[in-house]
């Protein structure tokens, strides 16, 4: 079947080179991007993390906690209740219709707990699909939703553990008859296991205060999913975020927040594999010696093998490129006015997302709004996420049910 569908496999690879389902071999020290089904759940919804370059594991909390990380939800506040929605042109270079949309709600129960619960809708716009003459056999909107619910609860005044629960539906080809093979839609649930740490406000020089802030979310651990009931299955993109953070209050109208956060996919990285049978035994899968390691093993066995330099193709040299690192700050005026501006750093190797970010937020009575935009670190590199922008909404849900 030459269909429309492969147009989307090319998008997809694309549009989150890292997280994309498509396929590339490394030879030697060279392109070899760690590969998952399901690349929307990497893809930061919001506005504001989006200004910080998605460093967003460690930031403050808000009704956005339920994606970065869920144990921020405990500390929300008792009785307090956001809701928030966002809305992301996607590929915005290369197709005018791909969108990604988030929508929102977090809870504090009491002084010591919170919960929430999110939508997310990946609409990868209107696709034509033919037949091998050419023939249209419908246009259709392929997409991937996630559902998610969170509840996080403090530990001590300062520490809070939450956890995720997500139910994901990938449906890529509307039932469509690819290559002799029926497909279907992929489906898994994952859940998210986080810490947070808010330290104490320490005073400072000069009336000026200073507070720590720490992360941890291990997200998306979950069942691999599958597009036909013969064919291999994807591991989805299980990820490990570490972030810092300091919040220093200048004076009671000015202050600044610094955010650091690395991430690590937890998915077994593709081996080197004899494409040319070199050895002329008719078998192209073949692992070549030092090679790395058959990535067809279970999630558990997956996430370890992430961590063994002995299962890449470039040992510890490639484990260390698959590191990503999120640099975030923003000025807040009076709680009211923010500005922000980040920089992410992917090895080239393994994706070249390198990009730096600008945003800024206004808060104003129950509303408060947020825009960002990203563009590439290299200018002479055309990239498909080229001047993305993020729009965000957050509303103070007690004043309108007040």
């Amino acid at each position: 079947m030459k269909n429309t569908f492969f147009i989307f496999l090319i998008v997809a690879a694309l549009f989150c080179t890292k997280y994309s389902s498509a396929q590339t071999t490394a030879f030697g020290d060279q392109l070899n991007v760690v590969t998952s089904a399901l690349p929307m759940l990497a893809i930061g919804p919001d506005a504001r993390m989006g200004g910080l370059a998605n460093a967003g594991v460690a930031a403050s909390p808000d009704a956005n906690a339920l994606f970065w990380n869920p144990s921020k939800l405990a500390f929300m506040g008792a009785g307090n209740m956001q809701g928030g929605i966002s809305y992301t042109p996607w590929l915005r270079r290369l197709v005018p219709d791909v969108e990604l949309m988030f929508a929102n709600v977090a809870v504090g129960l009491g002084d010591r707990a919170g919960i929430g619960a999110s939508l997310r809708y990946f609409s990868l716009g209107d696709i034509t699909f033919r037949n091998e003459q050419g023939d249209e056999q419908g246009t259709y909107r392929p997409y991937e939703m996630a559902l998610d619910v969170a509840y996080a609860l403090k530990l001590s005044e300062n520490w809070a553990a939450g956890v995720g629960l997500r139910y994901a539906l990938s449906d890529l080809t509307q039932g469509q008859v690819v290559g002799n093979l029926q497909t279907k839609p992929g489906q898994t649930v994952a859940t998210d296991v986080s810490f947070y740490y808010q330290g104490e406000e320490n005073n400072l020089p000069d009336g000026q205060k200073g507070q720590w802030l720490g992360g941890m979310n291990i997200s998306n651990i979950g069942a691999k999913v599958k597009y036909t009931e013969s064919g291999d299955a994807d591991f989805i993109p299980t990820n490990m975020k570490l972030g810092l953070g300091y919040n220093w209050s200048l004076d009671r109208y000015n202050r600044v927040v610094a955010l650091f956060d690395v991430n690590k996919l937890l998915v077994p990285t593709q081996p080197l594999r004899d494409l040319l049978d070199e050895d002329g035994d008719g078998d192209r899968n073949e692992i070549v010696e030092n090679g790395g390691k058959d990535d067809n093993v279970g999630v558990i066995q997956g996430i370890i093998q992430s961590w063994d330099p002995n299962a890449k193709p470039n040992g510890s040299r490639e484990l260390f490129q698959e590191f990503m690192f999120n640099f975030g700050a923003e000025y807040w005026y009076d709680n009211k006015f923010a500005v922000r501006g980040g920089y992410q750093h992917e090895h080239q190797n393994k994706g070249n997302r390198r990009f730096f970010t600008l945003g800024f937020g206004l808060r104003y009575s129950l509303l408060g709004l947020d825009f960002a935009y990203l563009f590439p670190a290299d200018q002479t590199v055309r990239s498909p996420l080229e001047n993305t922008i993020r729009f965000s909404a957050l509303i103070d849900l007690n004043q309108i049910l007040d």
